[in-house]
């Protein structure tokens, strides 16, 4: 009836490529012929169970059943005149218990018909009945028993990708893509495929089918439909994972990430600490000549990378979150409240050169200074006048009509100033244009269009030659001759 070589192939390839065990998958061989045959040949209410012995593919099968008392029954239904089944609402009991069920001959056996079959069986027992060997199943029967099989395996594939992904939840995976449909990337990851919803993605990134890709697992979650497992590569944890990566002292504890604030594709801020006085935290993130984060930046898309030293005193933490601005003084205005939920807010007074810096392109760098700091940060200016703010759920108000000469849009740089140019410096730049257009304009008189110009001028260079000797030589007869 099986052909035991094709099964033994079928469960060796299931266990290594799926990773569901041998016995998971006799196991469910048995089920679907239990239910095969309870289809076929059984009644309704029977408990069958079969056995398969892999080694010369006979099937045996055998009934269940329960032996009970009379303290485990029901009693029996009143019947009205037409026949039909009286019903009675019971008392609910006080005390839990086993329910009490109503007595079925082909699932039940009571305990004194029992004890004649098996002398010391009690009460909650099984016992087991041999059934008639059968193994010419119909169409259906063969049908239902598929369906089993089909349901076990995914089960069984189920459980799989749960043990093997439940622990690797918040772990740096890698996968290849599959396809991009509806704004979700599909990642192949072997056994299951997993899922990057657009919020989650770098915007501006873009992936091919079989590219290999980084991201971050965010949740494995178990759904109906399968196990659903939830990428990330916007999310700070995985920038925080990319430079564990690369630097080891992120992996043994000895630099610690202590807060990230982050706009994928755009502009990130992470603060570590180091406990060791003798290690520097900032460089051991940015490596020598920065390799190390010149690789994240690089995974990133080129993502601008700002590191900076956590400190305990939150003066000299907001006015590093602030750099690549030096700010002059931090003003601490209110003290963050537990009770209520509120946040500290500091006032950052930076000097007329700094101020585009300080806020940054669209306020983006006051904007991560407050997200990673968590206190709301107001930047003015020397006099006072207030030039931004930012809190911490990313909201930014920028007055940027009270800044002269600042460009916020093009300033991101460490030379960048927001100073005005001098008048002189304006006038030399000026007469230096004029220079170079007509310059410009006089290449263009002199410049050759056609091969006949660039002829017609190289003949009269020779031209010019020939009559220059031969006035040279006339002049050398005449010097002779005298």
């Amino acid at each position: 009836m099986f052909d035991l070589k094709v099964i033994n192939s079928v469960l060796g390839e299931l266990e290594e490529e799926r990773g569901i065990p041998r016995e998971r998958m006799i196991d469910a061989i048995e089920q679907s012929l239990a239910t095969a045959y309870k289809k076929e040949f059984g009644k309704r209410g029977q408990i069958i169970t079969a056995t398969f012995d892999l080694d010369t593919g006979s099937t045996s099968f055998n009934q269940v059943k329960l032996v009970v008392d009379e303290s485990m029954l029901k009693p029996e239904p009143e019947l009205d005149e037409d026949g039909e089944e009286i019903i009675v609402e019971e008392p609910e009991e006080e005390e839990e218990g086993e329910k009490k069920v109503r007595f079925d001959e082909e699932k039940h056996i009571m305990i004194n018909t029992a004890r004649m079959i098996k002398k010391d069986v009690e009460v909650g027992e099984e016992l087991i009945f041999p059934l008639e060997p059968k193994d010419d199943f119909g169409r259906i029967a063969a049908q239902t028993a598929k369906q089993v099989i089909v349901q076990k395996i995914r089960e069984a594939e189920k459980d799989s990708a749960l043990a093997e992904f439940g622990q690797k939840a918040g772990d740096i995976i890698i996968g290849s893509v599959q396809r991009f449909e509806r704004g979700n990337l599909y990642v192949d990851l072997g056994r299951v495929t997993a899922i990057m919803p657009y919020d989650e993605q770098i915007p501006g990134e873009r992936y091919k089918p079989g590219e290999r890709i980084r991201a971050i697992l965010l949740a494995v979650e178990e759904t109906p439909r399968g196990i659903f497992l939830k990428l990330s590569r916007s999310h700070p944890d995985f920038l925080a994972g990319l430079f564990a990566i690369e630097a080891p002292e992120l992996q043994n504890g000895t630099v610690e990430v202590k807060a990230i604030a982050r706009e994928a594709g755009a502009r990130s801020k992470i603060a570590v600490y180091a406990s060791d006085n003798h290690i520097d935290p900032v460089g051991s993130l940015v490596g020598q000549r920065g390799v190390r984060v010149s690789t994240v930046m690089s995974e990133l898309g080129g993502e601008k990378i700002d590191i900076i030293e956590w400190s305990p005193e939150i003066e000299e933490f907001i006015e590093d979150a602030l750099s690549p601005a030096q700010v002059m003084e931090i003003k601490i205005e209110s003290e963050p409240n537990e009770e209520t939920g509120e946040r500290g807010h500091v006032i950052a007074e930076v000097s007329p050169d700094q101020q585009s810096l300080a806020i940054g392109r669209g306020g983006q760098n006051v904007r991560l200074a407050a997200k990673l700091t968590g206190w709301k940060i107001d930047i003015v200016s020397v006099g006072g006048e207030e030039l931004a703010k930012a809190d911490t759920d990313g909201e930014t108000e920028i007055k940027s009509e009270s800044i002269e000469g600042a460009d916020i849009d093009t300033i991101e740089s460490d030379d960048a100033t927001t100073t005005k140019p001098d008048l002189e410096e304006i006038l030399e730049d000026e007469d230096d244009t004029k220079d170079r257009d007509m310059t410009e304009d006089t290449e263009e008189e002199d410049e050759i269009d056609t091969p006949e110009e660039a002829e017609e001028q190289l003949a009269e260079a020779l031209d010019e030659e020939v009559v220059e000797e031969i006035e040279e030589e006339e002049a050398e007869e005449v010097e002779k001759d005298k």
